[in-house]
């Protein structure tokens, strides 16, 4: 079967479906919180496990873009990223999550957030190597590779 590529950096929709093809999304996007939402939970997971959630007020620059789709939620101080696979992270979602490391390597980590959020201590001990995860320097760069789908706007 075909796959066709849709950019979950711009699109509008979060998902698409197409009759003989699957359709992948791609793209590496930041979850970012209120400011108004910090508690000290959050700050807690920071503290004790190296697992700093992302609010409006930090937001780190990602210089890379993934297929598949890649949304991050969290930092570490090691350079590392945490986000979910395939989809828009939700704190309560079923989507695996991944760790990225500075160097590009990716490590599964759990089912969903709640097995972190159960274990956090873990995180660390417990991660597996990801393979799949596809790493490039911008959507430019996937297309050379890959078949994309323009969404039309409808501004």
């Amino acid at each position: 079967m075909k796959k066709l590529y849709m950019d979950m950096t711009e699109a509008g929709c979060t998902a698409l479906f197409a009759k003989d093809a699957e359709i992948v999304p791609a793209g590496t996007t930041i979850y970012s919180m209120p400011v108004k939402d910090k508690n000290p939970e959050y700050q807690r997971y920071a503290d004790l496990y190296d697992f700093h959630f992302i609010f409006d007020d930090d937001i780190p620059s990602v210089d890379f873009y993934t297929i598949p789709f890649i949304d991050i939620v969290a930092i570490d101080s090691q350079g590392g990223y945490i986000g979910t696979v395939g989809e828009r992270s939700d704190l309560h979602g079923d989507a695996p999550i991944c760790y990225i490391d500075k160097d590009r390597n990716c490590y599964y980590l759990a089912r969903c957030f709640r097995e972190i959020v159960q274990h956090p201590e873990n995180w660390r001990k417990t991660r597996k190597p990801l393979d799949g995860i596809e790493f490039y320097t911008s959507k430019e760069d996937a297309m050379k590779r890959h078949e994309f789908i323009e969404i039309l706007s409808s501004k």
